[in-house]
């Protein structure tokens, strides 16, 4: 296993500048450099980390680092190739990138398909690639490369990381505003919306609202646990309230709402009034190490409203919740509602056992009633 600090320092003598989305697979190597980079952003979503290291790049002619999820794919693939290309602007970079579903190795639904098919991806692009090694002196080799390539072809290189590459890091903590924990509130939610149609965000909030549903004896029918797709369970959520009388509520995390905030710009041009956003704000990436996100600094009740959502609501503790919640159920919507939690999770939170496809059979079964 690679030492973060050791392998940092080896980054740092030729990397200037760090950006990316953190990754369970990097959540070590994340932390040190949060910790320790002079110079690094945590970015909204991956395609906005490829646009930032690239602005480095052209203000300092220096290598920058992008880091991210292979499920983060998807979000560069735009910049990466009509940017960073060498047939466009020429931008050498390296790319970071957690093998999620790595072939042979047991991972989430959600990062099988991507897993298998992350190195094609590549090769598609014409972005050359390597796995990196689990040792300083092979991984030494591999960044002088990838470092090499990089400078010589004006273009991104890729380096995939393995689970269990990294030495545990153990970084600076930080705890959220509010008094209650997610899991908390969420207990709170589920009491409160009864009958109404439920969109949970990927990660620990959809883990939660499964295993609070079995506590309670309740079936999972009403709830649509969108297990990957971080950032668009909004826009689902807004797809089935189109096509619903019922109250349609979207279960949001906050790094999953900054990660693609332009969706509420729409939401609120729809005027849909059986739509009810709730994002359970802690500051933190808390499903892939507890990296900050800007939540904690920024007003998002007061971007909902300038988007055209019609009620704006915040909660920091039990009362004010319960008090919100009522007042959320009788309001047209588009409402908004944004709840400050405490980050951090039970460390016995279980997975949902049903699979994917059961979990959408059962939930259109529901909506068809």
């Amino acid at each position: 296993m690679l030492s973060c600090k050791a392998f940092f320092e080896l980054l740092v003598k030729d990397v200037g500048f760090f950006t990316g989305v953190p990754d369970s697979l990097l959540k070590d190597f994340c932390g040190y450099v949060a910790d320790h980079a002079e110079k690094h952003v945590i970015a909204a979503n991956e395609g906005n980390a490829v646009g930032i290291a690239a602005g480095y790049h052209l203000a300092s002619g220096k290598v920058p680092l992008v880091y991210m999820q292979n499920s983060g794919q998807g979000n560069a693939v735009n910049p990466l190739l009509s940017l960073a290309d060498p047939k466009v602007y020429g931008i050498p970079m390296l790319l970071l990138v957690g093998w999620r579903g790595e072939p042979g190795v047991a991972d989430e639904p959600q990062h099988v398909k991507q897993g298998e098919v992350t190195s094609a991806v590549f090769d598609a692009m014409g972005i050359a690639h390597a796995v990196l090694p689990d040792t300083m002196e092979d991984a030494a080799e591999c960044v002088e490369k990838a470092l090499a390539s990089a400078q010589e072809h004006s273009a991104p290189y890729a380096i995939l990381v393995k689970k269990g590459t990294f030495e545990s890091y153990s970084g600076k903590a930080s705890a959220g505003s509010g008094s209650m924990t997610r899991e908390e509130a969420l207990r709170m939610i589920v009491d409160a919306i009864g009958d109404s149609v439920v969109v949970s965000t990927t990660g620990k909030t959809s883990r939660e609202v499964y295993e609070l549903r079995e506590a309670k004896g309740q079936d999972h029918a009403h709830d649509f646990l969108t297990v990957g797709s971080m950032g668009h369970a909004s826009s689902i959520t807004l797809g089935i309230a189109l096509e619903q009388k019922k109250q349609v509520y979207c279960l949001d995390g906050d790094g999953a709402f900054i990660m693609h905030m332009g969706s509420a710009a729409v939401i609120g041009a729809q005027s849909c009034k059986n739509f009810k956003h709730i994002v359970i704000n802690n500051g933190a990436h808390d499903s892939v190490g507890g990296q900050p996100t800007a939540g904690a600094d920024v007003a998002l009740g007061a971007i909902a409203k300038d988007c055209g959502y019609v009620a704006i609501y915040t909660a920091d503790d039990e009362k004010s919740l319960k008090d919100a919640l009522s007042e959320l159920a009788l309001s047209e919507g588009p409402s908004f509602l944004e709840i400050r939690v405490k980050k951090g999770a039970r460390s016995d939170l279980g997975r949902p056992t049903s699979t994917p496809a059961d979990n959408k059979k059962a939930f259109m079964e529901f909506l068809q009633k």
